[in-house]
């Protein structure tokens, strides 16, 4: 007898099939729960009470071990519109591998995705990043949701060598904000996203298209977001020149704060028919709100962050028509899932349909689930986390966002460890189903997400 057929013959038999019972098989016939799971041992007690002795790496039923991976979400405090959809994208994550992932190795493995929350805050995050690498154990991170969240977790996982795909974080605070320079990058980080200089791209494609003296007031805090885009030689201020705008700079004012009666004081003695920024959605509320009610009544308000999910917009009742983002991910890109195949139209209509929410931006975090799958199917030994990083540095990917590629070159990889993905202009309209809807009002830098209306002045 082989040492495979004896391995067989010492395994528990399916009384159906007759054949030797999986670890998976074994779980699930004999109904075993969480709870009994961790009774024992972790999976390894209940496995060695079954006879299994393949050992962690897998076997000769071509199931190996459980990969785990991590993933740092702002799910409660001020960011956490941008951790709404975050949920949803986990269980869909869960529901495209329930069955498992098959590695480089050849092998089926298990996947584990914890989440865990930064509850907005960088230490936090920072925290729960070390807490999910040195007890979680995990094999590989993922990251989404402002500089706020990704920085501290990509330093995290830079400084424990530990591999890390992120997204929704503009790339000059990621890189430039890390120390990175236009040479020399990061071994363990990498980002998919746009950067700056396509926000400034997408903001003045929907201001060219009105009537305005091309003056703009600035909302620039102090935070990672902020200070990256206020920076005179890689920020919005490097763009506006260029593009035939001049600014009024607000100052960095701190996020939370209540009173924007200087900013909009400034802004209407300066004579400002724009104002332009990245604030969070409180912070943004209530300097919308105290613009209006200082007769400061601008032709076009863009504002990167605030203004990207529909929740913020509702707050303002009347008030949010007409105004304007820029827009990274929509049902009207035309992309589709490498995971999956589903499209964006239906993976929007799917979290409608099963949340009772409207859909929102940040229904992009699925990609990185999306570039870590594909990076686990092309690594060999995935105990090495070596190999890991390499596939994602090689990663060339069609995803639910559009094309993820670190080795392209050109705009596209405009530093090491960062892949530019499209990004269009977006104005907020009154809705049918819902109260407000985003529409695609500029494509310059994305000419394949089609154009759904012509941006419109503010009306008051």
């Amino acid at each position: 007898m082989s040492s495979k057929d004896k391995r067989a013959s010492d395994s528990p038999i399916d009384a159906v099939t007759k054949r030797p019972l999986t670890r998976r098989d074994f779980l699930k016939t004999a109904g075993v729960g969480a709870a009994a799971i961790g009774a024992m041992g972790g999976l390894g007690g209940v496995v060695s009470a079954c006879g299994d002795d393949n050992g962690g790496g897998g076997g000769g039923d071509g199931e190996g071990r459980e990969i785990k991976i991590g993933f740092v979400a702002p799910l409660t405090g001020p960011l956490a519109a941008f951790g709404e959809p975050d949920q949803y994208c986990l269980d869909q994550w869960n529901a495209a591998v329930k069955d498992g992932l098959e590695a480089g190795d050849g092998q089926v493995h298990p996947i584990n995705i914890i989440m865990k929350d930064s509850q907005s805050d960088s230490n936090r995050a920072a925290t729960v990043a070390a807490d999910l690498i040195t007890n979680d154990g995990v094999d590989i991170m993922m990251v989404a949701s402002t500089p706020d969240t990704v920085v501290p977790v990509a330093d995290q996982c830079e400084a424990l060598s530990m591999p890390c795909v992120s997204t929704d974080c503009p790339w000059q605070p990621f890189y430039f904000g890390r120390g990175g320079t236009p040479d020399q990058g990061f071994k363990w980080t990498y980002n998919a996203f746009w950067g700056v200089e396509s926000a400034a791209q997408v903001f003045i494609d929907i201001w060219n298209k009105l009537d305005t003296n091309k003056l703009v007031g600035a909302m620039w805090p102090n935070d990672a977001d902020g200070n990256a885009w206020a920076d005179k030689e890689t920020g919005m201020p490097s763009f506006f020149g260029p593009g035939g705008y001049e600014y009024v700079d607000g100052g960095r004012y701190q996020n939370g704060t209540q009173d924007f009666t200087a900013q909009i004081t400034k802004f209407k003695g300066a004579g400002c028919q724009i104002t332009n920024g990245v604030m969070i959605p409180p912070d943004f509320t209530n300097y919308w709100k105290q613009c209006l009610q200082q007769k400061f009544n601008p032709v076009a308000c863009t504002m990167a962050k605030a203004l990207l999910f529909p929740s913020a917009v509702e707050q303002l009742g009347d008030e949010g028509d007409g105004l304007s983002t820029e827009c990274w991910w929509s049902p009207n890109h035309p992309f589709e899932s490498s995971l999956t195949g589903i499209t964006c139209q239906e993976f929007a209509d799917n979290y409608e349909s099963e949340t009772g929410r409207q859909w929102t931006q940040p229904l992009m975090h699925y990609i990185v689930f999306e570039i870590v799958a594909d990076a686990l199917k092309r690594t060999e030994d995935v105990d090495d986390k070596e190999q890991i990083i390499d596939a994602v540095k090689n990663t060339d990917l069609d995803t639910l966002a559009g094309k993820v590629s670190w080795t392209r070159g050109g705009p596209e990889n405009p530093v090491p460890n960062v892949s530019v993905t499209p990004l269009v202009s977006a104005q907020w309209v009154p809705g049918e189903k819902y109260p407000y809807d985003l529409l695609v009002v500029a494509n310059s830098l994305a000419p394949d997400i089609p154009v759904q209306a012509e941006p419109k002045a503010i009306e008051y």
